[in-house]
């Protein structure tokens, strides 16, 4: 429990409410996921708008749950934004994307979602 995510700040937002952490975590699964096969996608397709949005989207929850990659993400992000034609971000890409996988495995697991 808790190797690829912590629920650190999630438990202090929840002030400890078990039924608000899982739907949190609920929703980490609803979204995040999504967002990053968006962010996939938009990147291979040089997307920058696309992978901008959904960078930005995915920020506030890759920070709640300390992910440990928001600073990758935010690579990944300022390429959309910037339009950086000249950077290549897979391998940062790559690793925003191993990290949301790993941590989606586990909390399906922990939360039996």
């Amino acid at each position: 429990m808790e190797q690829h995510y912590k629920l650190f700040r999630v438990r202090e937002l929840a002030d400890n409410d078990e039924d608000f952490i899982a739907a949190l975590a609920a929703a980490f699964l609803e979204e995040v996921p999504v967002d990053a096969e968006r962010l996939k996608k938009a990147v291979a397709d040089g997307d920058y708008f696309n992978a901008y949005q959904a960078a930005h989207k995915m920020k506030p929850t890759v920070d709640l749950f300390e992910l440990g990659v928001l600073d990758t993400l935010i690579e990944v992000q300022d390429w959309g934004k910037f339009e950086k034609q000249d950077v290549d971000v897979s391998s940062q890409l790559e690793i925003v994307i191993s990290a949301v996988d790993k941590a989606t495995e586990e909390i399906k697991s922990d939360f039996n979602l």
